[in-house]
């Protein structure tokens, strides 16, 4: 590599690293030259922290199970039967990126009213979040459906007898699993780190939580936020190492 292309990932190395260590510092102040894990310890035994996680992470599980549930099954048609509807639904995929998450919960709650057990909880954030995830989501599939040819292992799994269902869970899925587990992945980096819908619905997610915590204690909430991109870390990291062993796999393969 030339030294211009050092300097430059140099520079995006201090751009992006510089934030996160004042960031880590700041949360480590007491009060003029003081510094120690207060805020830290603060963070764990605060009201609301462990409930608002768990709620987040419990919110990505519901968000996954409705994936698997309506998109793969979706995603394993259009490959089958319906090819020409793929840039039909790749262009809905990518509705969410133009369109505002205001106006997307804006309209959800004005169509979608009922019923009173499932828009009074919390459960009703999985839907929006599903919408959200869906361009990542779509796309980690797309690509895992791409390597694979689905038509083929179909007509060789109703040779021997089998039937749909057997045919999705016991043939194309086992050979889906990089995919998907990219796209759970990518769902709890974006459940993980939502604010707006749940901000709007009046929903104390974990994003809620670290904008309230903010309001009055600024030391925890930076041990937050570092908390929260940490935990983002832990899953795009998951990400990049199931996606390097589907593609080690698939060179193999040839």
């Amino acid at each position: 590599m030339s030294v211009g292309n050092w300097i430059i990932i140099a520079l995006g190395a201090v751009f992006f690293i510089t934030p996160l260590v004042m960031t880590g510092i700041f949360s480590l102040w007491e009060g003029g030259s003081k510094y120690g894990w207060s805020a830290y310890g603060m963070m764990l035994t605060a009201p609301g922290f462990w409930s608002s996680l768990f709620l987040s992470l419990r919110l990505g599980v519901e968000t996954m199970i409705l994936t698997a549930v309506l998109l793969v099954p979706a995603m394993i048609f259009v490959h089958l039967k319906a090819p020409k509807l793929k840039p039909l639904f790749e262009f809905i995929s990518n509705l969410p990126f133009v369109i505002p998450a205001v106006a997307l919960i804006a309209g959800l709650t004005t169509v979608y009213t009922g019923p009173a057990w499932l828009i009074s909880t919390p459960n009703y954030l999985v839907i929006p979040y599903f919408f959200l995830c869906l361009p990542y989501t779509f796309r980690s599939l797309e690509v895992g459906l791409g390597t694979l040819d689905v038509r083929t292992l179909t007509e060789a799994g109703q040779s021997l007898g089998g039937g749909w269902g057997q045919i999705i869970f016991l043939v194309i899925l086992p050979n889906l699993r990089t995919a998907l587990v990219g796209a759970v992945l990518l769902i709890m980096t974006t459940v993980i780190g939502e604010f707006t819908f749940a901000s709007v619905l009046l929903f104390h997610n974990f994003a809620v939580f670290i904008n309230d915590t903010g309001q009055n204690a600024i030391t925890e909430a930076a041990a937050l936020s570092l908390f929260a991109f940490l935990l983002t870390w832990v899953f795009m990291l998951g990400v990049l190492i199931t996606s390097r062993r589907g593609a080690a796999t698939v060179g193999g393969a040839h």
